[in-house]
């Protein structure tokens, strides 16, 4: 089970809940998690009270639910539905309760979180137990807001959005549709299943990261879609989301590695904690490639570059006037060069977007580009590979070829990385195919 924990123990969740037509939601949130095999607390703002009862919680988790700094059992948030006296910020044995919390979460999951709740998590405000356990806790983070559609687009909400990304917290976008308001538009919670998975997602990266296994390494990373300029308004490109590339570049981080990530456009944010450099075309990817290649110990070269570029760029746009014919030169290929210039020990893995599962093929490929591995992907099928969340693969060496099944990108990226820890470890970074 994906972000399961150590020798069979249930990881530790906790979810808070915030005031919003949408907490009933969280309940739901609870037992999915619980399907999925987490322990699951519950910690509750007082708005959220007027939504949901702290027993409807406590009697899902069997775990006393969280409300205040300061009561202690309470008659509504007790198991058992029995008050006890109040306690004064102590958990029952004896530590200050919002730190224990935090310490012991292994990942916190705010669902419904709303633009309240995010402009304190922005600023860093700790005046309740949720506010003050996001402070204190190191676990991931995982946000699921719900609003209002103005509140969700406004652009206070969007500033704390974005500084809170940039701080590691790992958001899962509201639906569009109709809202409680009676207005349409972005702020629907997000479905419960996306949001379980979201979490699972994260406790996954949690054992990753506690592993270190790419600690003293280097890697180069490039991805998305490379655009060749036609004229001053248009380009060729292709349909890459750049999804991969960054699943392989966060995963890399959390890892222990350094990670540079040279990307061509796309809609996503940059991984935290990885060197970023953006480019545009073939032959910007090219040049930012060769000049980060001195400190690489692995490139992996997961970016759709451009084959052909224009012979001549247009300085004007093109007007329309019947057929239209272009001159296409081949781009250089990245990836050959990178393997000429590659220092002693540096693994190179490639990519290849095929419309069959040829290993055939790839092999001579791997041959052709001399690289030590290559990853096949077969984008003819439907909802994986391009601008998908989901993808497969197949890993091929020249002498192993391992399949990746379907499964989220950020768990491809994790089994992607598993195989260069192996190579790593098999061969000391010499090439396994000849140039």
């Amino acid at each position: 089970m994906a972000g399961a924990a150590k020798n069979g123990v249930a990881p530790w969740v906790t979810v808070g809940v915030c005031g919003g037509v949408a907490a009933y939601k969280a309940a739901e949130l609870v037992r999915e998690l619980q399907q999925r095999g987490a322990d699951v607390h519950v910690v509750m703002t007082r708005a959220a009270e007027e939504f949901v009862r702290p027993l409807t919680f406590s009697s899902l988790t069997g775990h006393r639910t969280i409300t205040s700094m300061w009561s202690g059992w309470g008659e509504d948030s007790s198991p058992t539905g029995l008050a006890a006296e109040p306690a004064s910020g102590l958990d029952e044995q004896g530590q200050i309760e919002h730190i224990s919390e935090a310490q012991g979460a292994q990942a916190l999951v705010i669902a419904p979180a709303t633009a309240h709740v995010l402009a304190k998590m922005a600023h860093g405000l700790a005046d309740d137990f949720l506010s003050t356990m996001i402070l204190a806790t190191t676990a991931p983070v995982i946000v699921a807001p719900a609003m209002n559609v103005n509140m969700w687009n406004h652009a206070a909400t969007q500033a704390n959005v974005r500084l809170l990304r940039e701080r590691g917290v790992i958001f899962v976008e509201p639906d569009s549709g109709y809202l409680a308001c009676g207005m349409t538009g972005a702020g629907r919670l997000a479905s419960v299943e996306a949001i379980a998975q979201a979490v699972m997602d994260a406790l996954a990266g949690v054992v990753h990261e506690s592993k270190q296994d790419l600690a003293g390494e280097t890697i180069l990373v490039t991805a998305g879609g490379t655009r060749e300029a036609i004229d001053p308004v248009r380009f060729l490109g292709n349909r890459s989301s750049g999804k991969m590339g960054y699943a392989i570049a966060e995963a890399a981080r959390r890892r222990g590695a350094q990670v540079v990530l040279v990307s061509a456009p796309t809609a996503l944010d940059p991984p935290a904690g990885c060197a970023f450099v953006p480019v545009t075309s073939a032959e910007e990817m090219r040049t930012a490639v060769m000049e980060h290649m001195a400190q690489a110990t692995v490139v992996v070269g997961a970016a759709a570059v451009a084959d052909f570029r224009m012979a001549t760029v247009s300085a004007e746009k093109l007007r329309r006037k019947g057929a239209l014919h272009l001159d296409l030169e081949p781009t250089e290929d990245i990836v050959r060069e990178v393997v000429d210039a590659r220092g002693a020990g540096t693994l190179v893995i490639a990519f290849a977007a095929e419309m069959d599962a040829d290993i055939a093929r790839a092999r001579e490929k791997l041959r052709v580009k001399g690289a030590d591995a290559i990853v096949l992907n077969d984008v003819s099928r439907a909802g994986i590979g391009f601008d998908a969340e989901r993808n497969a693969a197949v890993f091929v060496t020249a002498e192993r070829a391992v399949e990746i099944p379907e499964m989220l990108k950020r768990d491809v990226a994790e089994q992607i990385l598993d195989e260069v820890v192996g190579m790593r470890a098999g061969h000391g970074g010499c090439s396994l195919a000849q140039p």
